[in-house]
């Protein structure tokens, strides 16, 4: 491990030897001194050429940490955050949470619950009462969620929904199709003759 009392500056590029004898190697991103936590920024893992693996490591875990090139510039400043964008984005998490959540304790089922999810990835404003889901104040939708069961003034938007219902349960019988033990032994029985 470094020295007591040694600091890495942001930029250098450093090589560690973990406890489980990998070597490591990349560039300092951040170092917090009294958690003894090493930030390295490395080559993708993934081999893209636009992506890094951004790696975290307990210096107290590490047997050897060698400085191949120290920074000795001031690093670059940090990005700004749009702290507005950032604080709408938690809400909006939080409530999605929050929604997943009342779903499950009310008892809906699992079709309800990917069905509600479906939906909402098209149509944000979509949201559970009890167990019914309500899509843009207009249409309701309620157990066990079949095209059947879409609630509304007749128009466009019923129908719209009617085609994401449709859409979504035909969907998931074919991935259901897909990944039945009849479909595997048919896969297995076509890859071995």
């Amino acid at each position: 491990m470094a020295a007591p009392g040694e600091y890495f500056s942001i930029g250098s590029q450093v090589s560690c030897r973990t406890c489980q004898e990998q070597r490591l190697q990349g560039e300092v991103v951040a170092f917090d001194y009294q958690s003894k936590m090493l930030a390295l920024k490395c080559p993708s893992s993934s081999g893209k050429a636009n992506h890094a693996d951004i790696l975290l490591l307990n210096l107290q875990y590490v047997s050897d940490v060698q400085v191949i090139t120290d920074r000795t510039e001031t690093p670059p400043p940090l990005a700004s955050l749009n702290i507005a964008k950032l604080a709408n984005r938690a809400k909006m998490e939080k409530e999605e949470k929050l929604s997943q959540a009342y779903a499950i304790s009310a008892g809906v089922s699992v079709d309800g619950q990917q069905l509600f999810q479906t939906i909402h990835k098209t149509i944000k404003d979509c949201k559970w009462q009890e167990k019914n889901i309500v899509v843009l104040e207009e249409v309701i939708i309620s157990p066990p969620y079949q095209v059947d069961n879409c609630k509304g003034k007749e128009g466009s938007l019923l129908s719209h929904v009617r085609k994401i219902v449709e859409k979504h349960f035909r969907d998931a019988e074919s991935q259901k199709v897909q990944h039945s033990p009849a479909s595997q032994s048919q896969k297995e029985s076509a890859l071995s003759s």
